[in-house]
């Protein structure tokens, strides 16, 4: 018996199985209001393989067929259970557009042969039930399509429904003579169109790129159109994490004059999975989280020993550098987002901006940030696409979509950018909004939106020719001071003459070409991997939320103060956004102390990173180049001093 033959047979066994095991969500159906709605049946894959192994393997290796009738089993058990509730007489309906959706999560078709990476489709995934992850990049508008035609024979009043061909363009063909299966062949040609017949169903086309994190270096993102149709449409936007599960079909490309038409692959989703929310998610085994706690346990006594500990794990190949190692983890860890009473929202991501000289590592830091983000976009102020940074309208055959920037694709990580003074104008004027309030407002070629951009932004520059210290960080970059107070922490690293520091450094150098000569690992074997730094960030993300301590509120608190009445602060960056900075490093420091809230210590150590951040202090007297400063032998005795001075100064004048 052919599959076609089956069909009533099939229908039979899904709505058995739809009715034993989904039977809750099929009332919820029932019970809804609006019949004209198309609505959703989410099956999972792994209960039907359970369930019905082979149902489930004629799913998987014919798509195309099964799917329509599955529809059609969902619509018959809907009557079922109509028939056997009498408490839903009256009360519910059933609904003619209901759609099953499959959901492979958890099943066996997550292996690489079905949900193979977007670049390594090929002709022999056509047909099957696939699954793809990626990001989308573009987003088209709804349309109406039409989905089918009935037609009646003029000679044998035979009525028979045609679909559009996808693969021509949507284009109804209708068959050559009469489709009727009557013991006496009917031979006619001519049909009439039934009025009213014609089914239309919501469209909509999307993009989706593969991630950068799953590719290998010098690889090619490669992207898909992908098509969405009823109650699938509208439900993703630019910059979304998506995994998505369809049949992979192909179309005609468009007929140019003198261009060979093409056929161009295309997804045709039955399901799609947002993972938004999922897309930071790093699995931290007890095991880990044990060494975490040992760790801090053995430098109970000696805290500050125990971060700069783990802040030598930061780009250990530069030699130094402590106060950028600092800031650097500082921002990645991050702060608490408050949302006030009134439903406004303060950010609780950190921006970091590098300034320096050529050679003073800022690129090795922006590498080092991105492998240690879960997810990250590192670009350049020019080297971005037609998209920029933010995003952008673009006309694609004949049909306005969004086209996602790169802190639209870094929602929820790291965008890095180099270069940053060399973004483009319309980049400029965006970038505001997507720092501070964490969204782009788009009004462009009639697509008004707003998209997510909850991103730390680590960017570096360098001067705008010779670095003045006497003149304001404005001047000796091309950024406005607007965009620079956007930035929690912004250090300058000048390539100045030291003679003492260049003879430290290049030791330093030519000792590491030693020892990898003579294989000699034992130092690097003391610092925090990359990958234990990876999952003691997430860690202390997840875990703590650090509240302010009375004491802590109270250094904070006079300390902007006095930054307010001192005539030697930087106008432009001294405002309520330098308040809001200082509480989120001082959160950020007391994840990175693994506690649950702000004390003295991570107050001080904010207001510290913060006087590095300017051209002039108000409070410490010597500060120092960041590009010299070095990490301390004892460095819970420096701090001691360090504290004792900002205390008396505070207290001084506050």
């Amino acid at each position: 018996m052919s599959f076609m033959d089956r069909g009533a047979e099939l229908v039979q066994s899904f709505a058995r199985f739809l009715i034993r095991c989904y039977s809750q969500d099929l009332r919820s159906i029932l019970l809804a209001e609006d019949v004209m709605l198309h609505y959703p049946l989410v099956v999972d894959f792994s209960e039907l393989l359970e369930s019905d192994p082979p149902l489930a393997h004629l799913l998987f290796s014919k798509p195309s067929g099964l799917l329509p009738l599955f529809d059609q089993a969902a619509r018959l058990s809907q009557g079922v259970i109509l028939d056997g509730s009498k408490e839903l007489v009256g009360a519910a309906f059933p609904k003619d557009f209901v759609h099953v959706r499959i959901n492979v999560c958890g099943s066996p078709l997550e292996c690489q042969e079905a949900s193979p990476r977007i670049g390594r489709l090929r002709v022999k995934h056509r047909g099957i039930l696939l699954t793809v992850k990626g990001t989308v990049i573009r987003s088209g508008a709804v349309k109406m399509i039409e989905g089918e035609r009935e037609y009646t024979c003029r000679r044998c009043k035979y009525r028979f429904k045609v679909q559009p061909e996808l693969e021509s363009g949507n284009a109804i063909r209708l068959p050559t003579s009469c489709p009727s299966k009557a013991a006496k062949t009917c031979d006619g040609t001519s049909f009439l169109l039934v009025e009213n017949s014609i089914l239309c169903h919501d469209y909509q086309e999307i993009k989706i790129q593969e991630s950068v994190q799953v590719m290998g270096v010098g690889s090619i993102p490669r992207s898909i159109p992908i098509i969405l149709m009823d109650d699938l449409v509208d439900i993703v936007k630019a910059g979304d994490d998506v995994i998505i599960t369809g049949v992979l079909s192909a179309k005609w490309s468009s007929d140019l004059k003198d261009v060979r038409s093409d056929l161009d692959p295309v997804l045709l989703a039955n399901h799609i999975r947002r993972t938004n929310e999922l897309k930071s998610e790093m699995d931290t085994p007890d095991d880990m989280v044990k060494m975490f706690e040992q760790f801090w346990s053995d430098f109970r006594d000696k805290p500050l020993k125990g971060r700069n500990f783990i802040l030598q794990g930061i780009c250990p190949q530069v030699f130094g550098l402590f106060t950028v190692k600092l800031a650097v983890m500082l921002t990645l860890v991050g702060g608490v987002q408050h949302i006030g009473p009134s439903g406004t929202k303060v950010r609780g991501e950190s921006h970091l901006l590098l300034v320096g000289d050529p050679g003073t590592g800022k690129s090795q830091f922006l590498k080092f940030a991105a492998k240690l983000s879960t997810r990250s976009v590192i670009t350049t102020g020019l080297g971005s696409s037609s998209a920029g940074l933010t995003v952008t309208a673009v006309k694609d055959g004949g049909e306005w979509m969004l086209e996602a920037g790169a802190l639209v694709l870094a929602d929820g990580g790291l965008c890095c950018i180099d270069e940053f003074d060399s973004m483009r104008e319309h980049d400029r004027a965006t970038i505001h909004e997507a720092m501070e309030q964490q969204t782009i407002s788009i009004a462009k070629a009639g697509l008004v939106t707003t998209l997510s951009t909850r991103t730390i932004v680590f960017g570096a520059t360098n001067p705008k020719g010779q670095y003045d210290p006497m003149q304001p960080l404005s001047v000796n970059t091309t950024l406005s001071g607007p965009l620079l107070s956007r930035f929690d922490i912004v250090l300058v690293l000048l390539d100045t003459r030291n003679p003492e520091w260049d003879s430290v450094v290049s030791s330093h150098i030519l000792s590491e070409k030693q020892e990898k000569e003579h294989g000699n690992d034992e130092d690097l074997a003391k610092i925090w991997s990359l990958p234990m730094l990876r999952r003691y960030i997430h860690y202390v993300k997840g875990r703590f939320k650090p509240v302010l301590t009375p004491e802590s509120e109270s250094i904070i608190s006079n300390y902007y103060q006095l930054q307010r009445r001192s005539a030697v602060h930087n106008a432009a960056r001294t405002t309520v956004r330098m308040l809001e900075s200082l509480i989120r490093l001082a959160q950020a420091h007391a994840r990175v102390m693994f506690r649950n809230e702000v004390t003295r210590l991570d107050a001080i150590t904010a207001i510290l990173c913060i006087e590095s951040s300017m051209t002039s202090s108000a409070i410490v007297d010597n500060l120092g180049n960041a590009l010299h400063s070095n990490f301390a032998p004892n460095p819970d005795e420096e701090y001691a001093k360090q504290e004792a001075l900002i205390l008396e100064k505070l207290r001084a004048v506050c």
